[in-house]
């Protein structure tokens, strides 16, 4: 939505998570009326197609949008099948759960795969002060890779 014209854009989106029902999940793009209560009722119309029947309750997303994610399972520290470069990366409340060796180790990794004028996003409890130089802090949880 932020885009003025997506349709002048070449949107890909890889969506991944270690837990293969998250992407079971991703990939159906079917979720409870629940998940979606924070979009607006224009998001909803534009992104997001009613159930009936049986599937009452649920919302489907939208073609157009399904066709530009792709899911699949990743975990973090084992080889990656994807290379980039990427313009962006979000890993939002996973770092956490790492030692800081750990985490040096995928900042780094970050910073290979992204574009060089490429952004990383992190959860509000991330930070990647005394863990990495690979990035430039520019916002509260957005950082840009370094050059």
């Amino acid at each position: 939505e932020a885009m003025p014209d997506v349709d002048s854009w070449d949107v890909k989106i890889l969506a991944t998570d270690l837990d293969s029902n998250v992407i079971d999940t991703g990939s159906r793009g079917v979720y409870t009326q629940e998940r979606v209560n924070g979009l607006t009722p224009a998001q909803l119309k534009r992104w997001f197609k009613k159930g009936s029947g049986d599937n009452s309750g649920n919302v489907k997303i939208h073609p157009d949008l399904q066709s530009m994610i792709s899911f699949r399972q990743l975990n973090l520290m084992k080889d990656w099948p994807m290379t980039g470069p990427f313009d962006m990366i979000i890993c939002r409340n996973v770092v956490i759960y790492f030692d800081k060796p750990t985490q040096t180790r995928l900042f780094s990794r970050f910073a290979g795969a992204l574009a060089n004028d490429g952004l990383l996003f992190v959860g509000h409890s991330e930070s990647l002060a005394k863990v990495s130089t690979d990035f430039d802090l520019i916002g509260k949880t957005i950082y840009t890779k370094a050059i």
